[in-house]
């Protein structure tokens, strides 16, 4: 695994893939992103941001560590599924 901490193009890519792990979960429950954002507390405009791989428009996806939980919850699934690690 790259070191995301040195390397901002495997960051980009994590992000990215958090993002379409985010779009498929949300998917599979039927949900809104206006709902998941809702219900983990944050604005649409942020979770549809999140979806994308982003935080701000072109930055990569960095939560909080209280809203990637807030999401996992809403998901119901585990932070390292959601991160791939599951």
């Amino acid at each position: 695994m790259a070191d995301l901490t040195f390397d901002p193009q495997a960051r980009a890519a994590l992000a990215r893939q958090v993002g379409l792990r985010l779009q498929r979960l949300r998917l599979e429950r039927g949900l809104s992103q206006e709902r998941v954002a809702h219900l983990a507390g944050i604005s649409a405009y942020t979770y549809q941001k999140f979806e994308k791989g982003e935080s701000r428009p072109g930055s990569p996806l960095n939560p909080r560590l209280f809203t990637l939980l807030a999401l996992c919850q809403t998901l119901g699934v585990g932070v390292g599924e959601l991160l791939g690690d599951g």
